[in-house]
């Protein structure tokens, strides 16, 4: 299953682990992806979609 927003896009970030020397080793900031549905179909997408998605729909 891939990891990224299926409404806007967005995909992991890449960042970098820091030990105690300040060692950097590579690391995957994942996105906060939840599942909903929208007229009967199941999406991943992300929580800033989502907030989005619920603002619009109490106006």
């Amino acid at each position: 299953m891939s990891k990224f927003c299926e409404l806007c896009g967005r995909i992991p970030q890449t960042s970098q682990k820091r030990s105690h020397s300040n060692i950097a080793t590579k690391r995957r900031q994942n996105l906060n992806l939840q599942l909903i549905k929208i007229d009967r179909k199941k999406l991943r997408v992300c929580a800033r979609c989502l907030k989005k998605i619920k603002k619009e729909k109490s106006n």
